[in-house]
């Protein structure tokens, strides 16, 4: 068995990754664990049950479908225990910064004395774009990798500590972290303050991406819901989201639009957007969690950039 072992950030990098031929098993880590409950014991079966519960329910996962895609690559990734050296390759947004520091506890758990290192991208020269591993060059791949980040023990253990703040259930401790960083993972607090806005405002009940949302189908002419999502998609900053979540997110949103096809916001839709009427009473769902929070427990306060607990 190989002595290396990579955990990369989904199936499209992996495939990316094999073409570079490195030394060295891959595993794919087949999760989005910034979307929905999560607990703090990644890979224990309270842990998977949860996922499963949440990824059935509002993305219409199948039990088959899990357990082929994310749970059987899951114990391929426990079986790989001989590796002295783990090789981690995430991106800089919080898609992949929370799965990344939710493997890092695992490992902290699992794979004690391993040599662990990371391989993260984001801004890579001197424009102001922020770019994922599949946008580089293999040049610039194996670059990254020859430089690779190696995390202290202080490193993973700030990373689990991390973790088990996203998975509590009050996201207060959560503000002061994003504002400093006392580790190598340098994107972290940055997809921290973009968690942090994902909660409801508190002018009309909408968070950060919804409020974009509404904002890109005020001024912009989409003749399609796939349109609208494709902007979105292009201007999301640190969130690194799919365009499964955006179609979700607009769903959500229906009541605010007096058409798809083209894109119209309704009379209600321009006063949530305009911040003259409020829209939580309407969104409120209690089901609905990010990280171990309930996602409308809690306000954001856009003036101070504050979390206010109701």
């Amino acid at each position: 068995m190989s002595t290396i072992l990579h955990i990369t950030n989904g199936d499209g990098f992996t495939s990316v990754l094999k073409k570079l031929k490195l030394k060295g098993e891959i595993i794919t880590w087949r999760e989005m664990l910034c979307e929905g409950k999560t607990v703090t014991d990644v890979g224990s079966e309270a842990f998977w049950k949860v996922r499963y519960d949440f990824l059935n329910k509002y993305y219409k996962v199948t039990k088959k479908r899990f357990i082929d895609f994310t749970l059987k690559e899951y114990r391929e990734l426990c079986n790989q225990k001989k590796q002295q050296e783990i090789v981690l390759w995430f991106e800089y947004d919080l898609f992949c910064q929370i799965n990344m520091i939710a493997v890092l506890s695992w490992l902290k758990k699992h794979r004690k004395g391993a040599e662990i290192s990371l391989v993260c991208s984001g801004k890579e020269d001197d424009s102001e774009k922020l770019y994922g591993l599949s946008e580089l060059s293999e040049d610039k791949l194996r670059e990254l990798y020859k430089n690779k980040i190696n995390l202290s023990q202080d490193d993973i253990e700030y990373a689990d500590y991390i973790w088990q703040l996203y998975c509590s259930d009050n996201p207060l401790r959560l503000e002061s972290f994003s504002k400093f960083n006392a580790s190598q993972l340098r994107y972290l607090p940055n997809a921290i303050e973009a968690h942090v806005k994902r909660f409801p405002t508190v002018k009309n009940g909408l968070n950060e991406l919804e409020n974009k949302i509404l904002a890109a189908a005020a001024v912009n002419r989409f003749e399609s819901k796939n349109e609208l999502v494709w902007h979105n998609l292009k201007d999301q900053g640190y969130y690194g989201l799919g365009d499964s979540q955006f179609f979700k997110m607009i769903s959500d949103l229906k009541p605010l639009f007096r058409s798809f096809n083209p894109v119209v916001l309704n009379k209600l839709g321009k006063e949530v957007h305009g911040k003259s009427k409020n829209f939580y009473s309407q969104i409120k769902d209690d089901t609905m969690y990010l990280g171990g929070t309930q996602k409308y427990n809690f306000l954001y306060h856009e003036e101070s950039e504050r979390l206010l607990k109701l």
